[in-house]
């Protein structure tokens, strides 16, 4: 095999198995109903000018019960891409663990690093590929490469590029209102990171099935991946509050 054969720029050796759909053999019993509960969160990104903040709620829920309020639901997929889930858990983390392993060989065959929009292309195939069963998951892509990237995906595959930020999850007409009204392009990390945390917190203060103990905030530049520290992250949520207090006043 080719290892350096290229479908839609992705090495052809990254196509996996799994994303090939096999029909079931014989018809799908119409009696079988399966037990729906809904599941709620809200996760954003957003560009800066050398960097992409990714953001999100704690809370996981099973139909109208919070059954954890400190998930992890932002993860690391290079040094350089990040991903936010929304959707089901078990879902989602069976694609991550498959994007881990195929980003690991990508770079470990071409001898350099996945970028964050070949990244959105082969989870975009397999979604797309599996979409007569599909994965419940719609996540947030986000990284850089020459410059900061940013990708919304449906379960179906769909891709949709933002260039100034990205929201997912039941909270999203809540965080959308922060967003529309107060991102500007040029902002520094910080008021970025303040920025993320407020919309996350305007949808967990009215969104029911966002929550959680805090927020899980993450900062990734062309050369690193930063889990920003609950404090840092309790600082920004005060300087929300305190900026929050003197508008009213």
């Amino acid at each position: 095999m080719n290892y350096f054969r290229e479908i839609e720029g992705l090495p052809i050796s990254l196509i996996s198995e799994r994303t090939r759909f096999t029909p079931a053999v014989g018809p799908v019993n119409p009696d079988i109903k399966a037990q729906q509960k809904k599941t709620g969160t809200t996760t954003v990104g957003l560009i800066g000018k050398d960097f992409v903040i990714l953001a999100a709620d704690q809370q996981a829920t099973m139909g109208n019960l919070a059954a954890d309020d400190d998930v992890a639901k932002i993860f690391k997929i290079t040094s350089r891409v990040g991903l936010t889930i929304s959707g089901a858990v078990g879902d989602s983390l069976a694609v991550i663990r498959f994007l881990k392993g195929q980003a690991n060989l990508y770079e470990i065959e071409r001898e350099t690093k996945i970028t964050p929009k070949a990244v959105t292309n082969l989870l975009s195939n397999v979604l797309n590929s599996n979409r007569y069963y599909p994965y419940i998951f719609m996540p947030i892509v986000g990284g850089v490469n020459k410059a900061p990237q940013l990708y919304e995906l449906t379960p179906f595959g769909c891709i949709s590029k933002k260039s100034k930020y990205a929201i997912t999850g039941s909270g999203t007409d809540l965080a959308m209102a922060i967003l529309d009204t107060e991102y500007r392009e040029g902002m520094n990390q910080d008021e970025t990171m303040q920025l993320a945390v407020k919309a996350i917190m305007t949808a967990k203060n009215r969104d029911i099935y966002t929550g959680g103990k805090g927020i899980s905030v993450v900062i990734i530049t062309k050369g690193e991946y930063t889990k920003v520290d609950s404090k840092e992250v309790e600082k920004a949520i005060g300087k929300v509050k305190s900026n929050f207090s003197k508008k009213g006043n």
